[in-house]
């Protein structure tokens, strides 16, 4: 009898139809709501993605899961809500539920991993309290939407189970040490990370999007073009980015299409038709590495009026003398797809927009350096500044910083098309939450727009870091680097910005609510030390009113 290995995950959803992804361990038809697919193999592993169609909008269907007319989800005696396919409303409200940055150590104390050295360890996962509040309420109050924005495995901090898998495949010392290194490994990593029983209805229950960010792959990948050389020099770094990258496209980005993207794409039919797709995946992911010209990872959802445009901040990096967050193509798609008509615009990146301004000079200043702005030798000192201290956000992008700040004026201002009442930037990364309220010193804008950073769902902050990120946000640290950044030959871009509320360093998850131009945004922290797990709000915020925003005052710690 074929069993489930992972899943089902919900995926995409639309008015008329639902993708649920699943992960097998033989060959086998998969069934949902009498729609069926086959599973196709890579390399020892099989998935399906199961077209669910023929719906109605507004739509409650609870399903099960059959292999070969066996039902295997839900699980005997799981005590679970039913899980269920709920399409898109397009008059109704819409509520996206997103963070960042979910490490797999052991959900119980002390929740560490083997090298941890804060003795809170992980503390108690975001996304599981949420879940677990979800079953205890009714479906009207579950969200919508589920946005992941990045990190979703940690593959240079392996959890226990997993190192205990890698040595037994690996002499001891073998490089990469502590890391993943091949796809096989990405596979266990992926196991551990969403096997979690909570974990694991709610993403058969609630449609989810992700984008990686470095994690998925590897910590500060492709950084910068030295530090990609640097790595395609060691023997290991081939098969690591083709696993990773492998790997993000079965478990991720499969899910982020809808049938008629696929259909297009042509890849994942060529899959379904191999008797083992992995040499077909390999020079995918390869070519993908390598050239990013003919790979797009950005994607576009619809949600009745809300529309989600996912940008990819990692694996679209040009990073030669130009350097850009993304290559032409990808950019002709990007501007495509932010324009008004609808009443809100999210745009998703895993690397925050706009940070403290503090942050922001700094990494203007180090990328001014890095070009050559004070000579050949700050230059390379400026290169291992960049490396050690992450300085790889969009403010050292400064090409793609100012062209995303004109698009996002140009929609704001009505000149694509109806404002929307807010443009909200989306993003996680920086193991804190933050809201920013942005503005265009030089253009009269209609929409308001805002950064909503959530991150972490759990890996928090060590206390440390919490003060340098802390002191990054003071008046103090804007103006010394704002003289340095200066000094390098740094101009003002042409958006504006403060950051209204926050930092909060707890675990924590943040929900986006649109009910008709109204925006409201809600940042909720775990609590640990409690004997279950629970969420307390920090913030309750409107973003779509004129007047001075006011929100809860944040928490401690």
């Amino acid at each position: 009898m074929a069993k489930l290995v992972l899943g089902p995950c919900l995926r995409y959803v639309s008015e008329t139809e639902a993708t649920v992804w699943v992960e097998t361990d033989v060959a086998c038809d998969v069934d949902v709501l009498g729609r069926s697919a086959r599973t196709f193999h890579v390399e020892g592993h099989h998935y399906a993605l199961v077209v669910v169609d023929g719906l109605g909008p507004g739509e409650s269907h609870p399903y099960e899961v059959a292999l070969d007319g066996d039902v295997v989800w839900p699980e005997p005696g799981s005590g679970f809500p039913p899980s269920v396919i709920r399409t898109v409303a397009p008059a109704r409200a819409f509520t996206l539920t997103f963070g960042s940055c979910r490490d797999a150590a052991p959900n119980h104390p002390p929740y560490t991993l083997p090298r941890d050295e804060d003795p809170r360890g992980r503390e108690i996962d975001a996304l599981g309290a949420y879940a677990l509040r979800m079953m205890g309420q009714p479906p009207e109050q579950w969200p919508d939407a589920l946005l992941l924005l990045g990190d979703q495995v940690y593959a240079d901090e392996p959890s226990p189970g997993t190192r205990d898998f890698i040595a037994a495949r690996r002499p001891p010392g073998t490089p990469p040490e502590h890391s993943i290194a091949d796809f096989e490994e990405y596979t266990r990593l992926y196991a551990e990370s969403w096997r979690d029983p909570v974990i694991r209805w709610l993403l058969s229950t609630v449609s989810t999007s992700m984008i990686f960010d470095d994690h998925d792959i590897r910590d500060d990948w492709n950084t910068s073009a030295a530090w990609v050389a640097q790595m395609r020099a060691q023997p290991w770094w081939h098969e690591l980015i083709v696993g990773g990258l492998m790997s993000y496209w079965l478990y991720q980005h499969m899910g982020n299409l809808s049938p008629a993207e696929h259909g297009a794409d042509g890849l994942l039919a060529r899959l379904q038709r191999a008797d083992d797709g992995g040499p077909i995946l390999r020079e995918f992911a390869a070519a993908a590495d390598r050239e990013s010209v003919g790979t797009r990872w950005s994607y576009r959802r619809d949600f009745g009026a809300v529309r989600l445009v996912v940008i990819d901040s990692r694996c679209g990096r040009v990073l030669d003398e130009r350097r850009d967050m993304l290559d032409e193509d990808e950019w002709a798609w990007v501007g495509d797809q932010l324009s008004g008509d609808v009443d809100h615009l999210l745009v998703g990146t895993s690397l925050p927009y706009l940070l403290s301004h503090g942050t922001h000079n700094l990494e203007a200043w180090n990328e001014a350096v890095c070009d050559g702005a004070w000579g050949g030798l700050a230059a390379r000192v400026g290169e291992r500044i960049r490396q050690g201290a992450d300085l790889e956000h969009w403010a050292a992008f400064r090409r793609s910083f100012e062209r995303l700040a004109l698009t996002l004026r140009s929609v704001a201002s009505g000149r694509r098309g109806r404002p929307p009442a807010s443009i909200v930037l989306l993003s996680g990364d920086v193991h804190h939450a933050y809201l920013a309220e942005a503005s265009f010193p030089d253009g009269r804008v209609s929409s308001r727009v805002h950064q909503a950073v959530c991150s972490p769902l759990r890996n928090p902050l060590e206390p440390l870091l919490r003060r340098v990120h802390s002191f990054s946000m003071t008046r103090t640290s804007e103006v010394m680097n704002s003289l340095l950044a200066r000094a390098a030959g740094w101009r003002p871009p042409p958006i504006d910005w403060r950051i209204t509320h926050g930092p909060w360093f707890n675990n924590q998850v943040a929900t986006l609510r649109l009910d008709g131009r109204v925006a409201r945004l809600q940042v909720e922290r775990s609590t640990p030390g409690d004997a279950e797990p629970r969420l307390v709000r920090v913030l309750d915020e409107e973003l779509t009113r004129a007047h001075e925003p006011t929100g809860a005052p944040p928490a401690p710690g």
